[in-house]
């Protein structure tokens, strides 16, 4: 499959997340890359960190290598970089010894396509020796080379002023077939596109879920990944994860679980300070990119697409993908939640960084009202502390709805 993909790449576009990546690796003997297969580790990697050294365990005298003598992957390099580095956590192990014998002079850049905060020998490993990161699929900015994004950061000022506009009009849809992993980047064919996610999804499953764990039934996992698919942005209930999916809960559980731990599902947990209402507090869950999910969940083409009952949720997805990407960037990272009530309001996502809040929530209508931000307006009142509330929408205009509320276009955020 890497041939494959290789083919299609057409340039390098430059991934925000290295700028934080450098300033990491100056501080600190390690730091961990983590994202999902094809989201561009390995590139980045290569073009950004040029000055050091690279192997990847995807070579199997590297691997053999790591097992015997793993010493002799860095040698006298001064700066590293280990891929797939999940394939050998016994390898943690070695790098933990080095840094510690080399009084932290020798500088690893890790990565893998496993979520190694969830893999117990890992974090056990590099405990106080290796800061983490996260990168996902393209975000649109970084597809349009927009490297230094502004209007998120922002968001986040009390005195902002946001001029009202009209923008151009960028069709939500497009971008949502398409998803956003690199490789599809310069495709512009739908079909090669459908054919690329199938083999992405038949690779995932055949070869990565069994480097982490013993799949009992393929067939199984696939039909719990498509009911999660048509469950996107919703409360995740695993019990009803396994009745759709015709498995046992235990064996619903533990396919959840690989597919964190894969990075191909996130869990978006509840925002839990109520103050007078009581709250839900399941997770929501989210696939890693869109397109993906769309494909999952049966939808090949725009005209069944634009009538699915879940388009809604997808638009919710692509939102989260970039929502996560620009608090990856923040130092410290911001956490995304959501917010809900037994009484049905709901606001989609609550981004808290510090002691301060953005509430976002998430509509794929062309015409923003102030009918669309009720929800806004009640988190708003039960948390005042909350610097404004945003919506979301498949539209062009950016417009205040209310001195707290500002709409905006799902690209903006990204610009």
């Amino acid at each position: 499959m890497k041939d494959i993909i290789a083919s299609c790449e057409i340039n390098y576009k430059k991934r925000r997340i290295s700028s934080k990546i450098n300033k990491l690796i100056d501080a600190f003997p390690v730091v961990v890359v983590s994202g999902a297969r094809q989201v561009g580790k390995s590139t980045m990697l290569q073009h950004e960190f040029g000055d050091f050294d690279y192997v990847s365990l995807d070579d199997f005298d590297v691997m053999d290598r790591a097992r015997i003598d793993p010493d002799s992957l860095w040698g006298n390099k001064e700066r590293i970089i280990i891929d797939e580095v999940q394939k050998s956590p016994s390898l943690l192990s070695a790098i933990k010894r080095e840094v510690d014998s080399s009084g932290r002079a020798r500088k690893f850049l890790l990565s893998g396509s496993a979520n190694l905060l969830l893999m117990k020998q890992v974090t056990e490993s590099l405990a106080g020796r290796a800061l983490y990161v996260d990168l996902f699929p393209l975000s649109y900015g970084e597809i349009h080379d927009i490297v230094t994004p502004s209007n998120f950061e922002q968001l986040w000022r009390k005195d902002a002023v946001f001029q009202e506009t009209r923008l151009a009009q960028i069709d939500p849809l497009d971008y949502l077939l398409k998803g956003f992993m690199p490789p599809l980047l310069g495709m512009q064919d739908h079909t090669a596109v459908v054919a690329w996610l199938e083999g992405y999804v038949r690779t995932y499953l055949e070869r990565d879920l069994r480097d982490l764990s013993q799949i009992d039934s393929l067939v199984d996992f696939r039909k719990v990944m498509r009911v999660l698919a048509l469950r996107g942005a919703q409360v995740l209930n695993q019990a009803d994860v396994a009745k759709d999916s015709g498995v046992s809960h235990a064996t619903a559980h533990r396919y959840l679980k690989l597919l964190e731990i894969s990075l191909m599902m996130h869990r978006v947990e509840a925002y839990a300070i109520s103050k007078t209402k009581r709250i839900v507090k399941s997770p929501k869950a989210f696939f890693m990119d869109p397109g993906l999910s769309i494909l999952l969940g049966g939808y090949f083409d725009r005209a069944v697409l634009e009538n699915a009952r879940e388009l809604g949720s997808y638009f919710e997805s692509m939102v989260y993908l970039h929502l996560r990407a620009l608090c990856e960037q923040m130092t410290p990272k911001s956490t995304v939640f959501y917010w809900r009530t037994v009484s049905g309001a709901e606001v989609d996502f609550v981004i808290e960084h510090g002691r301060r809040l953005l509430a976002f929530e998430v509509k794929m209508t062309s015409s923003p009202s102030v009918r669309d931000i009720r929800h806004l307006l009640a988190f708003l009142k039960d948390y005042p502390e909350t610097v404004r509330g945003v919506l979301v929408h498949g539209g062009n205009e950016v417009k205040m709805l209310h001195t707290k509320v500002i709409a905006v276009p799902w690209w903006w955020l990204d610009c």
